[in-house]
């Protein structure tokens, strides 16, 4: 099964604390995450995120703090990321998620540890950080988050009272082509690694053609079309993040489906030593969100082998990094691993 836009791996109904499930429904009762918000900080729940989120996140970066009550550090970063967000007078949304009230959310997102925070634009999670870090650090982040936005197509609000106002309204609502190189059909669902094609001509920030080729091939399930769209995009363009991050996501999805999965898991446990069947099985975990165990199985291959298979195992583990944000704190630590082994 192929996931679907934000690529919410893994998801698994862990159940809420008591204390968890009242305060959500106090919140839902007081209308504080039952709707969208218009305003720079917004609460979100598992129901409203695919709306306030992952959709607003089409015309809008949308930076999402993963918190609970009883974390001291999320009580130190919290108020840092509102107090920027009201500063960004409309060019990126704060979204607060109670990790404790939306369990299976935070199962989703693969959260670990506490304070988490992930940027998502254009419906995909393109970076984040854990823990609390100092105002002027997490000002760097976001310049850099608003960067990738830029790249990616959206056009931002400038910061000032009147932009911030105009756009109220294109949030909630998809922006005009005329107001963006988004128009409404930009808020339909897109598979991974098919970022939007832009609309308006003369838009000098209009996304390649190839972008809507890899999307609509995509849709319908065509996934060597569309991994043929974004390798002639990535050779025009080779140092675009988004392609080559919407690449790695079709390859290995081309490759998952090639494999008779049980078997894959049988010849792995049965042949330590065998370097492809080690391989297909970290295929097979990342697609379903078992991210570490992924790395974990590669760096392990490099720890036992050498020569070939050692290089082979090596740059495939490299390889499943660029499905990953750089800053992902798992893609990190593997690399840290991978640099100790080898040198």
């Amino acid at each position: 099964m192929q996931p679907q836009d934000f690529s919410l791996y893994g998801a698994v109904d862990l159940g809420a604390r008591q204390a968890a499930v009242q305060r959500r429904q106090q919140a839902a009762q007081s209308g504080g995450s039952a709707e969208p918000s218009g305003g720079a900080v917004i609460e979100v729940s598992e129901q409203t995120f695919n709306s306030d989120v992952v959709e607003r996140s089409r015309t809008v970066p949308v930076i999402v703090d993963l918190w609970a009550d009883w974390c001291g550090p999320c009580k130190q970063l919290s108020p840092v990321l509102e107090k920027l967000a009201v500063e960004a007078d409309g060019q990126w949304i704060l979204a607060k998620v109670d990790v404790d009230a939306n369990p299976q959310l935070s199962a989703a997102l693969q959260v670990q540890s506490i304070p988490m925070v992930v940027a998502v634009i254009g419906g995909q999670l393109v970076d984040g950080f854990l823990g609390a870090m100092p105002e002027g650090q997490v000002r760097q982040w976001i310049s850099q988050v608003l960067e990738v936005a830029e790249k990616m197509g959206l056009r931002l609000a400038d910061g000032s009272a009147g932009a911030a106002d105009e756009d109220t309204d294109t949030e909630a609502h998809g922006e005009s082509a005329t107001a963006s190189p988004r128009g409404p059909q930009a808020a339909r669902d897109r598979r991974p690694g098919a970022p939007d094609s832009g609309r308006g001509s003369g838009d000098t920030g209009q996304l390649p053609p190839s972008y809507a080729e890899a999307r609509a091939a995509m849709e319908r399930g065509d996934l060597d079309a569309a991994a043929k769209a974004l390798e002639e995009e990535l050779a025009a363009s080779p140092g675009d993040p988004v392609v080559k991050t919407g690449l790695a996501q079709v390859n290995l999805l081309r490759r998952v489906s090639s494999y008779d999965q049980a078997k894959a898991r049988r010849d792995a446990a049965q042949n330590p030593a065998d370097v492809e069947a080690q391989i297909r099985v970290a295929d097979i975990d990342l697609a379903s969100g078992r991210i570490e165990e992924a790395f974990d199985r590669l760096l392990g291959v490099v720890r036992r082998t050498s020569g070939e298979d050692r290089d082979q195992a090596r740059a495939h583990l490299v390889g499943l990094f660029d499905l990953l944000p750089p800053k992902d704190p798992r893609v990190t630590r593997a690399r840290s691993a991978l640099s100790a082994l080898l040198f």
